[in-house]
């Protein structure tokens, strides 16, 4: 394979610039011509295209973000749509396309490569954590880290006026932001979209924690479960205390990549040009234990994500 095309789609994620730094790289360590496609599949159809050398990379890593923009494109759903992407393909002699993004962007992959035969490879990129076949997407430990941050800061106020903290983070369908920042930062409860919650059992331990001395409570909600002023408003009819709501909002999206995203944007990367030099098509990369693998990109995306009960019981248990 001697020319491919990159390109960043959906939702962007912290780690996707170390993943297009390394594809880039890869590509020109074997040879490769490497083509960028601006603002994802939309600039595919639009013919948004740019050479890339190791220059045009130089310096991206720490940034948050995507230096290719991204964008979400309803037209790559209709059949017309389609046809002009691979024309754009065809027109700069593009043979493989590395796709960075979610599950929908790897659903556009796959449509590409069933009906036109293009040699497609994906790349995970999504701060949800949301896709079952591996453990952990791109921008999901910077977006955790960030909330992380947040609401260390909200309990410091929250304590001084003791007060209860409801704060809404992302995620529409998953609810891993939430469960694994609400570990984090020691929440009262977290309510996720994947597990009925009982209010009165969350007003219960609140008032258990009180009772011992506590001062400050958090609870943590993702938004595919509940909009966190409305859970609010619920549990103000149940507790005496002062309560507020905080959404944090899309600063969940952008910032410094943390070095996890880092690395692994940078071993997806290198992965997803290796597969291609060596003939593989219609893959996606992940990591599993650590270890990056690659898999069939139809079997990926039919996979549906099953929520980590487990971790979600050790909240439970230690949670005062």
């Amino acid at each position: 394979m001697k020319r491919i095309g990159l390109l960043t789609s959906g939702g962007d994620a912290p780690g996707m610039n170390a993943a297009i730094r390394a594809v880039v790289r890869t590509a020109l360590f074997y040879g490769m011509e490497v083509y960028g496609i601006r603002r994802g599949y939309a600039g595919l159809i639009e013919d948004d295209v740019i050479p890339m050398d190791a220059y045009s990379v130089s310096g991206i890593v720490p940034r948050g973000g995507t230096i290719l923009r991204t964008a979400r494109c309803l037209e790559l759903l209709e059949r017309e749509g389609q046809e002009k992407a691979v024309a754009t393909l065809r027109k700069y002699g593009i043979e493989g396309l590395v796709v960075i993004g979610g599950d929908g962007s790897f659903r556009g992959a796959k449509v590409l490569s069933e009906r036109f035969g293009i040699s497609t490879i994906g790349i995970p990129g999504t701060i949800d954590n949301d896709l079952e076949y591996t453990d952990y997407t791109l921008g999901f430990d910077t977006a955790v880290n960030t909330c992380i941050e947040a609401i260390g800061k909200l309990q410091d106020t929250m304590e001084s006026h003791e007060r209860i903290s409801v704060v809404e983070v992302m995620g529409r369908n998953c609810g891993d932001i939430a469960l694994y920042a609400g570990i984090a930062t020691g929440a009262d409860a977290i309510v996720v979209p994947e597990v009925p919650y009982d209010l009165s059992a969350i007003a219960a331990r609140i008032e258990r924690s009180r009772s011992l001395g506590k001062h400050v409570n958090t609870v943590v909600v993702a938004e595919g479960a509940m909009n966190g002023d409305a859970f609010a408003a619920l549990l103000k009819s149940l507790v005496k205390y002062d309560i507020r709501a905080t959404e944090i909002g899309h600063i969940q999206r952008g910032g410094t990549p943390t070095m996890a995203d880092r690395v692994l944007g940078a071993r997806l990367g290198n992965r997803a040009v290796c597969l291609l030099n060596e003939g593989a098509c219609d893959r996606v990369v992940g990591i599993r234990k650590n270890e990056i693998f690659d898999m069939d990109i139809i079997e990926a995306v039919s996979l549906k994500k099953q929520f980590n009960k487990e971790l979600y019981e050790t909240l439970q248990m230690i949670s005062m």
